[in-house]
């Protein structure tokens, strides 16, 4: 048997699955069948209601909707924070159906032309991850007649101890290098574009509120530097993120008051070229991951040599990251449940597998489980962030997964 990640506060305890007040077979009732993503936005507002206590007053929140762009949920989070940052031009028009363009900023090492031209044109900040991408932007701005809004994102000289993704601190696509940013930056403001500031991203999916901490401070002394090199007060400095969510056993949540009184004390002690600065927290997992659910219905209950196998009508094309395909290097087990019986005492291992025709598609490795019968709900925890749309959901021709967004005024859509 392999353990199983911690299932999240807000289902823990329940004897049957309740999301947003209602049975999960009722969910799957309304939204047709399985498999589906449940995501609760209710729990996703408490979420964003505690980063703000917790943080220094001032200071922003945004999401990255990369992390999950469902359009009903996007809709449901856009009044509740200050910026939304996008990857993709698709993410752009995105955010732009919902928030104003002076509240999104634009990231991603591959802009093309047209998305540049878009962005422009719409009056979003570009994070502009080189040199090439500025001379691009200032050159289709002075085509159009519009100053572009040019902000720079920094590959810095440090990296976020204990995360699962690196961003910084080595080469990288990732933007520039942060001894040639203040170059760059006076070469923006030169052409006449408009300087939004400073990106800074380290790392992200860190538990170490010590690292993230630690990181906070020395981009806080980075952005310093830079401005100071530079000769330019960055109006903003987005700090970035890395709050990881307890994916696996032994994992424990970061502690973002902890997080937040340190980072006031940093701001409160800042160089005399950041006082007028703003700042900003980049949070995508740590707002929407927990709220997720990903619900699969039994189709067959198998034994072959020695091992029982609980065969489900979902899989990896919908939640690569749980099947240990998505940039994990040893495979753990996200936590997951039989739904009519979470606390159920377990009485046999089985592996719960997917229908594609790969061995690569297993959703839980040798987990704890009660009886399981054809027909049965497993709800899949952790499902609200790099889920559907981080996934191979066109893999061998099944069916996109249905969405829906309860504690809103969400609706069902299948992509």
């Amino acid at each position: 048997m392999k353990p199983t990640g911690p299932i999240p506060a807000a289902f823990a305890g329940q004897d049957r699955l309740t999301i947003g007040g209602e049975a999960a077979e009722a969910l799957v009732a309304r939204a047709g069948d399985t498999p589906l993503f449940v995501y609760d936005l209710g729990l996703v507002a408490e979420r964003i209601a505690l980063l703000r206590r917790a943080l220094p007053q001032g200071v922003g929140v945004h999401y990255a909707i990369k992390a999950n762009p469902h359009p009903d949920l996007l809709a449901g989070i856009a009044p509740l924070v200050d910026g939304l940052d996008v990857a993709s031009g698709g993410e752009l028009a995105r955010a732009l159906a919902v928030k104003p363009a002076g509240e999104i900023s634009f990231a991603g090492p591959g802009k093309r032309d047209d998305e540049l031209a878009v962005a422009i044109a719409a009056g979003a900040t570009l994070n502009a991850e080189s040199e090439g991408e500025v001379v691009r932007a200032l050159a289709i701005g002075e085509r159009s007649g519009i100053a572009p809004r040019l902000a720079v994102r920094v590959n810095p000289d440090f990296e976020l101890r204990g995360s699962g993704m690196r961003m910084g601190g080595r080469a990288s696509p990732f933007g520039v290098d942060a001894a040639r940013v203040p170059a760059l930056v006076r070469t923006i403001r030169d052409a006449g574009a408009e300087w939004r500031g400073f990106h800074i991203f380290a790392g992200s999916q860190s538990l170490d509120t010590a690292a993230i901490v630690e990181t906070q401070a020395a981009t806080v002394a980075l952005a310093a530097r830079l401005a100071d090199e530079a000769g330019a007060v960055p109006p903003l400095v987005n700090l970035g993120g890395g709050f990881g969510i307890p994916y696996f056993a032994g994992d424990t949540p970061v502690d973002v008051a902890a997080i937040g009184a340190a980072l006031g004390e940093v701001l409160d002690a800042r160089p005399p070229v950041l006082a007028e600065s703003g700042f900003a927290i980049e949070l995508g997992r740590w707002l929407v991951g927990e709220a997720g659910v990903y619900l699969t219905h039994v189709v067959d209950v198998k034994d072959s040599g020695g091992e029982r196998f609980v065969v489900v009508d979902g899989g990896l094309h919908h939640q690569l990251a749980a099947s240990g395909n998505f940039g994990t290097v040893v495979r753990r087990n996200y936590p997951l449940a039989i739904a009519a019986r979470m606390r159920e005492p377990a009485t046999q291992t089985a592996s719960v597998v997917g229908c594609l025709c790969t061995p690569l598609d297993r959703l839980g490795d040798r987990v704890a489980l009660p009886p399981v019968a054809v027909g049965d709900l497993v709800a899949l925890f952790l499902a609200g962030a790099y889920g559907a749309t981080a996934s191979p959901a066109a893999f061998l021709g099944h069916p996109p997964a249905r969405e829906l967004v309860v504690g809103g005024t969400g609706s069902t859509r299948g992509r």
